[in-house]
């Protein structure tokens, strides 16, 4: 039996577009000679549908869409497998399940719902989908096939030290007798994820004696992005097909014959995690229905690295660098912005916030009633180049990119209603230490873009004369590393301390500033 491994970037919601997605591939299929075309989870209704299928009026939809679709690919020779939001049986407590349906020439013969939701991370399938009491094979050309949706893949009893279940629905089905399993799936891309899914997998494979195929989505819904890298393996667990990352590809593998196309791609993180940018940044902008974006550029790293991610998205000729100078700019920020935007073929303008800074500061000396200047002067700067993005976004019809890193937003060194405002904050959840490896990569791949001075001049705000990060700040590499412990490993004070041979109070200075800041994340 010839699979046809399609990872397709679809939207949330476009039930038409995503359909029609399907269809395009499924004849792709059909033309490279493939017998079942495998699409991904919620591959018609976009994935995650959150709150959409609550709606009666879209479920109803997504039926119609599903029979449609059936109708649409009915003079097709391939079969397909594609997820779907489906109704859930009358009188269940919620009214949707996370579904797949297998079609053929015109007629779905076979549908499977997933069993096991996830709660977790990014995750909360359990609040709008019912899940599957029981789980069948399925027979297609006299192969036994198992069906399985995600998570029902992801809980092999014999992998993970905790398991998160007490049911292992893939165990079960292959208790049945299939002959390989078709696992489809929405993972999000993180670092080291496509790693971890080939140990899951080929343990999966092996344990069980089955070849496999797994199919993952590509693209960019709101905050995740999904890499695709889906790959076929033998029951042996080696991999036979294999599709590139964070792009859309169809790829076809014969596993009884032990043969398929290997078109992977990524094999460093650091490019992989600039490419995750881009595809999120890109579907961003689309799926928004934005052509053109704008950021403020200040010579720095970080609006540096968000310029180069936007370029290349979306097209040097939609974005636009505006740099706003203020009291305290040095000349060499406007320089290297400009250089940098000549460099990469972007638009770049000048608008200084000088004249507004001083206009406001005489408005509010009566109020402000002879106070020392402290932050507050600080914050009115970056509010003022706020200011001037979000008037530039609404007349030239471009949504505005925020420029904040991780570890800064982190500890709430970024400022409300100024350089966090925006439409998307690009690198949000990339470490200012990573930032800079990112930068490296770029100029790795397009030749010098980026100036030298930008990675070796001492990072700073420009808000007060003099002023560097690390007046506020310990340096990035330890910040990095206790970020990384308390958010990401969820270690104690004392732990993080002790591993880095860092003081203990900077540690618990660091970690009360991640705290008390949460509301400007969780405004902006």
């Amino acid at each position: 039996m010839r699979l046809a491994i399609c990872q397709i970037d679809n939207t949330v919601g476009d039930l038409k577009g995503n359909a029609s997605l399907i269809e395009r591939f499924a004849a792709q299929a059909a033309d490279a000679g493939a017998d079942l075309a495998v699409f991904p989870e919620l591959a018609l209704t976009g994935y995650p549908p959150r709150d959409l299928v609550e709606k009666a009026s879209f479920l109803d939809r997504t039926e119609q869409a599903l029979h449609d679709l059936a109708a649409a690919t009915r003079h097709l020779p391939v079969a397909i497998v594609a997820g779907y939001a489906g109704r859930a049986r009358e009188g269940s407590p919620r009214r949707a399940t996370n579904s797949a349906a297998v079609i053929e020439r015109g007629e779905i013969i076979f549908t499977q719902t997933k069993m096991l939701l996830p709660t977790y991370d990014v995750f909360d399938e359990s609040r709008n989908f019912q899940p599957a009491e029981t789980q069948a094979l399925f027979t297609f050309r006299g192969t036994r096939i198992a069906l399985s949706i995600c998570e029902d893949a992801w809980n092999d009893q014999e992998f993970w030290d905790r398991p998160l279940y007490k049911r292992d629905p893939v165990a079960d089905l292959a208790a049945q007798g299939a002959s390989i399993l078709i696992v489809i799936n929405g993972s999000p891309y993180h670092m080291h994820k496509r790693e971890l899914r080939r140990q899951v997998f080929a343990n999966t494979a092996r344990r069980h004696g089955l070849p496999l195929a797994y199919v993952n989505m590509v693209g960019g819904n709101d905050q995740l992005v999904f890499d695709g890298s889906s790959f076929v393996m033998d029951a042996a667990g080696r991999v036979i097909a294999a599709a590139p990352s964070f792009s859309e590809a169809m790829i076809v593998a014969d596993p009884g014959a032990g043969s398929g196309e290997i078109r992977e791609s990524h094999p460093g993180e650091i490019d992989a995690v600039y490419d995750a940018l881009v595809l999120g940044t890109r579907d961003y902008i689309r799926k928004c229905g934005f052509q053109r974006v704008l950021l403020g550029l200040s010579g720095g790293i970080d609006s540096t690295l968000v310029a180069c991610v936007a370029a290349d998205a979306i097209g040097a000729e939609n974005v636009a660098g505006i740099a706003m100078p203020g009291p305290y700019s040095s000349d060499h920020s406007v320089a290297d912005a400009r250089a940098l935007a000549a460099n990469l073929g972007i638009r770049f303008e000048t608008a200084s916030i000088n004249d507004a800074y001083r206009v406001t500061l005489a408005s509010l000396q009566p109020l402000f009633n002879g106070a020392p200047p402290d932050v507050t002067e600080e914050n009115i700067q970056s509010r003022l180049r706020g200011l001037t993005l979000m008037a530039l976004s609404n007349k030239w019809n471009a949504i505005v990119l925020t420029t904040g890193n991780k570890s800064e937003m982190a500890v709430g060194y970024a400022t409300l209603y100024g350089d966090m405002c925006g439409g998307l904050a690009v690198i949000s959840d990339v470490p200012k230490t990573m930032v800079y490896e990112l930068c490296r990569a770029v100029n790795r791949r397009k030749g010098p873009v980026i100036p030298e001075r930008v990675f070796t001049k001492p990072p700073s705000a420009e808000l007060r004369p003099d002023q560097k990060d690390t007046d506020s700040l310990p340096e990035y590499d330890k910040l990095d590393k206790i970020l990384r412990g308390y958010v990401e490993e969820m270690k104690s004070p004392a732990a993080i301390a002790a591993e880095h041979n860092l003081p203990l109070g900077l540690v618990r200075d660091i970690i009360n500033r991640v705290d008390r800041n949460e509301y400007k994340r969780q405004q902006a």
